[in-house]
């Protein structure tokens, strides 16, 4: 398994799902317990859509919105004009506070960089004495539109291609980030939730999975390959995902969520 680089992201195809997307962020943000938090980062922000929420709960805090994409970064920019947010370019992985923060939220990013037993205690090591980490991550990555996404890509003439790029589960279990974090925090809470989305469309899961978990395995494919690794991949999720008789399709998605307190 090798870390996954930064994705150049496409913010149309991302808010293809704006709303379905958007309830677990706010689920996450109702559970942050800070009254007047004055340095807040949105570590992963995207296009902005969620940071627009953070400014409207906290609107004398000091907010910036950091993303590794250009191009969401300009749509956040975009769509959020004279709202008050620091846009700026940058790493997670190596990603610094310019001073401590009250709040570093995350939603639907830190699984895309490994080794999360040392980003976790070094994240927490930038907040200040009552300072909150709140995050939550996809945790989808052994339930079927995962599993045949990593099958799917082990056989074929993409395989070569593929399997280096296969990333099994970059998010652990709950008892090992409660043992990571609890020697860290004066308050912890992880949660896990099973959203069940209802989709509409010809191959929705697949349209789902394509914006983001599938991304970086079909961008390294040629056309041609990655055609047919998606066809292929296609007729898998049409037999696990089956359009119900009003033609849409029930697509349960889980979530893992943490609020960590310093």
């Amino acid at each position: 398994m090798i870390e996954a680089a930064p994705l150049e992201w496409k913010p149309d195809d991302y808010l293809q799902f704006e709303d379905l997307r958007l309830r677990p962020a706010l689920d996450l943000l109702a559970q942050v317990p800070l009254e007047n938090p004055q340095q807040v980062t949105d570590l992963g922000c995207g296009p902005g859509n969620v940071t627009q929420f953070l400014r409207r709960r906290w609107p004398d805090a000091d907010i910036t919105g950091l993303d590794s994409s250009a191009s969401m970064l300009a749509r956040a920019r975009a769509e959020c004009l004279g709202c008050r947010v620091t846009w700026q370019q940058g790493d997670v992985r190596t990603w610094a506070a310019p001073e401590s923060q009250d709040l570093i939220y995350s939603n639907a990013v830190l699984h895309w960089v490994d080794d999360h037993a040392e980003m976790f205690p070094r994240l927490m090591g930038e907040l200040k004495p009552g300072g909150v980490l709140a995050v939550q991550m996809p945790n989808q990555f052994n339930e079927p539109s995962h599993m045949l996404m990593r099958e799917v890509a082990r056989f074929g003439p993409w395989a070569k291609i593929l399997m280096p790029l296969l990333r099994a589960a970059p998010v652990a279990d709950i008892g090992t980030y409660y043992d990571w974090l609890q020697p860290l925090s004066t308050r912890l809470n992880i949660w896990e939730t099973t959203y069940t989305q209802t989709l509409e469309g010809d191959d929705s899961v697949l349209n789902w999975i394509s914006s983001t978990a599938l991304k970086p395995l079909l961008e390294a494919l040629d056309i041609d390959m990655g055609t047919a690794y998606r066809a292929a991949l296609m007729a898998e999720l049409r037999g696990a995902y089956p359009r119900r008789q009003d033609d849409k399709t029930l697509f349960p998605f889980r979530r893992l969520f943490m609020m960590v307190q310093t």
